[in-house]
């Protein structure tokens, strides 16, 4: 008896030639946008070193805390001895004894004793700690939060017996060794998990949702016109003429030109004072003033969709072309003898044929224009007075400029729902007619 061969079925085999374009699709797309997700949860700064880290938990920065803690008893000693009153004198010995509970119960864990030892040795040589899983522990959350209460509540004493302290120099040492304490107390690290807090935070900022309308506003009008703009493009290149070989290639000319390198030259365009763009829409009283540009809010958005409009009509005009293209000229012909114009081959012929090229086209170039970046960041960086930030330069300001990896990783998130919901409007609004036309 032959053994039976295993073989997929129609449909198990389509799900296998589609598995590694869905994997493709995760590890490209999905997983930087899970860790953008997972970053936002977090109160996660750089330029903070009590937030530096995504903590679920407390942690202690052993690293300082070693540091501090070999300081402390000497000089809580020499405090003791420098102490007028007994009251100073017990307030002393009991910070002492607290700090002491603490630091026993905290190396009570043999893993803990150890790390805590690796780095003494490091510091006794003056080197850095520079492996993360021994610079920081874990620790329970109450210990943390009654340790980092005691602390605070020993640099208070501290702090109290300095002012009442008529010696300056003992006013010194007390508030140098509050410090101390104070320092030792923020080595002790809460944990900075937040989780929705950040999108509670910019779903009521109106920075955010005035950016978002900025880049909505952008993006519906610049893709309107370079629409309109490039299908008048298309179909001027698409006719036959002599030069249009060379024609075709100029109109690309724009497009090919480096984003950033296209806004700083639109940005020496548009100066108030040297600018040729600005000075002859000036006299043509199509704009207030030669200044009005770069120097207004509604100026700067002009400005910038003016000059994404020269640079993506290039875009629009090829993707309509390609579909022009496809129609074959034997319809032309036959309308010819049936008496139609130009106009009604447009209308009934053109515009039919060229719907699945242009929502092609309309589907790219709007989630490329809600992404913009670059243009605006270049040419006004968001100004005049945030008027002209679009989602995309405000996340990277935050991200970057700010180094608050969190609340950027929350506005990156957010541009990448919209996104989506942009994608989806367009698959199952507009598409699904596309798709079913071609499937009769």
């Amino acid at each position: 008896m032959k053994k039976r061969r295993f073989q997929l079925n129609e449909k198990q085999l389509g799900y296998a030639f589609v598995l590694p374009s869905l994997l493709l699709v995760f590890v490209v797309i999905l997983w930087p946008v899970a860790q953008s997700f997972w970053n936002s949860m977090f109160d996660y700064r750089l330029n903070d070193p009590t937030r530096s880290e995504k903590m679920m938990d407390a942690n202690i920065d052993l690293e300082t805390y070693v540091d501090n803690y070999f300081f402390i008893e000497s000089q809580l000693d020499a405090l003791a001895d420098t102490a007028v009153g007994d009251q100073d004198k017990q307030t002393i010995h009991e910070i002492e004894d607290g700090i002491e509970k603490h630091h026993s119960e905290l190396i009570s864990d043999k893993q803990v004793k150890e790390k805590v030892d690796k780095v003494d040795k490091l510091l006794m040589r003056y080197k850095p700690v520079n492996n993360t899983d021994l610079k920081y522990q874990k620790v329970d959350n109450d210990f943390a939060a009654d340790y980092r209460k005691a602390l605070s509540s020993y640099e208070q004493d501290l702090v109290a017996i300095a002012e009442s302290s008529g010696d300056k120099d003992a006013q010194a040492d007390f508030q140098q060794t509050a410090d101390l304490l104070g320092s030792t107390n923020e080595a002790i690290l809460k944990s900075n998990f937040i989780g929705f807090d950040n999108y509670k935070k910019y779903f009521k900022d109106k920075r955010m949702w005035q950016s978002l309308g900025n880049t909505t506003f952008f993006t519906v009008i610049s893709v309107f016109f370079e629409l309109v703009l490039g299908l008048l493009v298309a179909l001027l290149i698409n006719r036959t003429f002599k030069g249009r070989g060379l024609i075709r290639a100029s109109v690309l000319i724009p497009w090919a030109v480096p984003t950033a390198v296209a806004a700083m030259m639109w940005g020496f365009l548009y100066d108030g004072q040297s600018g040729i763009v600005a000075h002859y829409l000036d006299v043509l009283k199509i704009i207030p003033g030669s200044s009005w540009l770069l120097s207004t809010g509604d100026g700067g958005l002009f400005s910038i969709i003016l000059a994404d409009v020269w640079k993506t009509t290039p875009y629009m005009a090829l993707l309509i072309l390609a579909g022009l293209q496809t129609i074959p000229g034997s319809l032309y012909e036959a309308s010819d003898v049936d008496g139609a114009n130009k106009f009604q081959q447009f209308f009934n012929i053109t515009l039919p044929l060229l719907k699945s090229s242009i929502l092609v086209a309309l589907l790219f170039r709007t989630l490329d224009a809600f992404r913009v970046f670059d243009l605006i960041y270049v040419l006004t960086g968001g100004g005049p007075a945030n008027s002209t930030e679009s989602i995309s330069v405000y996340a990277y300001k935050t991200m970057f400029a700010q180094q608050n990896f969190g609340e950027g990783s929350t506005l990156s998130v957010i541009v990448f729902l919209c996104v989506a919901l942009i994608s989806f409007i367009y698959v199952k609004l507009i598409g699904s007619e596309l798709f079913a036309g071609r499937t009769k």
